[in-house]
């Protein structure tokens, strides 16, 4: 394998695109010199943002794309339709192993049908999850599944959990990460049908540290590293939690301006502050992986500023390094093993 991970960026996906995306190539090819990065688009659009950046010209290069998959279009015939898409051949490049990994801040639907058609889930596995990392009070833990599987069975669940905790112990380095299930209370008896039939196979689930349920209240506090549930659960999950972050952030901001003292009270505290605010900010941890893939793809949110870009790009060199899809196909097998 190649000390170099080399990232197939999609740059003409998301509302900012081109130019938070080429910015953002560039700040992460500045930043590590462990990165390689085809950014995939329209050549003359992508080639006028590149021009404004100093950068090694070595490690940046263009492939032409000449469509552009809108969000409003249904995912699947997009896929098929448009295979000269950015999205699409910067997915196919994954999947020639001409590149180690796709990062898209476009169309969500059309990443994880893409993701599935083109490059493919590993053998065994069954569902493949998004699976964001969210700040917590003692860091941050990984919420599996967000949006990919809204409909999900108990044995999905129990993938999830395991795939979660490799990436958690070798991505992040937390050792023997703590594996909970979304509940509405800490009692076994309690949750629909599909927690309570999950709840036995994580307990019996050999290759996880499974610490039981977990109520979303306790989530920010850090209680669990790998959170366990259905898409629409985690979808919620996500956004009433980014919403409450900005709203909160707001109403300290407005509550510290609002008389002369609370300014001046507010400029002593503001280093302090801004360090808090940033450890809750999203987009410092990069975007959501779909774990489970023949190669690493990670959607980040439709609204990336470069900021977020960089930092998607950057944890896929981890991932890369860490070899994390032969650790998912060699747990997978393992548990089939076990099963059997």
């Amino acid at each position: 394998m190649s000390d170099m991970t080399v990232v197939a960026l999609d740059a003409m996906g998301g509302d900012n695109a081109p130019a938070a995306i080429v910015q953002g190539a560039v700040d992460a090819v500045n930043s590590n010199d462990k990165i390689k990065i085809i950014l995939v688009g329209i050549q003359d659009v992508v080639e006028k943002e590149l021009s404004q950046y100093q950068f090694n010209k070595e490690r940046i290069e263009i492939v032409n794309a000449t469509e552009v998959i809108e969000t409003a279009e249904p995912p699947v015939m997009a896929i098929r339709k448009k295979k000269d898409s950015s999205l699409v051949v910067a997915l196919q490049l994954v999947k020639d192993k001409k590149a180690d990994a796709f990062v898209s801040a476009g169309s969500t639907g059309a990443v994880l049908v893409g993701g599935q058609l083109l490059i493919g889930k590993i053998k065994g596995v069954k569902r493949a999850p998004l699976a964001p990392l969210i700040p917590t009070e003692t860091g941050v833990s990984l919420l599996i599944d967000c949006g990919a599987n809204v409909d999900a069975r108990p044995d999905h669940l129990v993938q999830f959990a395991q795939m979660g905790s490799i990436y958690m112990r070798d991505v992040v380095g937390i050792d023997n990460p703590k594996v909970a299930l979304v509940n509405i209370g800490a009692e076994e008896e309690k949750g629909n049908a599909l927690v309570k039939e999950t709840m036995p196979k994580l307990k019996e689930c050999k290759n996880i540290n499974f610490v039981g349920s977990i109520e979303s209240r306790n989530i920010p506090q850090g209680e669990a590293d790998v959170i366990v549930c259905e898409a629409f659960v985690g979808n919620v999950i996500l956004k009433l939690y980014e919403g409450m972050a900005t709203t909160l952030i707001g109403i300290i901001k407005k509550g510290l301006l609002s008389t002369f003292i609370s300014k001046i009270g507010a400029a002593l505290a503001l280093p302090a502050l801004k360090k808090t605010v940033k450890s809750f900010d999203a987009s410092e941890y990069g975007g959501a992986p779909l774990l489970g893939l023949n190669g690493l793809v990670v959607k980040t949110h439709g609204s990336s500023t470069a900021k977020e870009i960089k930092n998607s790009i950057l944890q896929c060199v981890l991932f890369n390094e860490q070899n994390i899809t032969e650790k998912i196909k060699e747990s997978i097998v393992d548990n089939r093993e076990n099963i059997s």
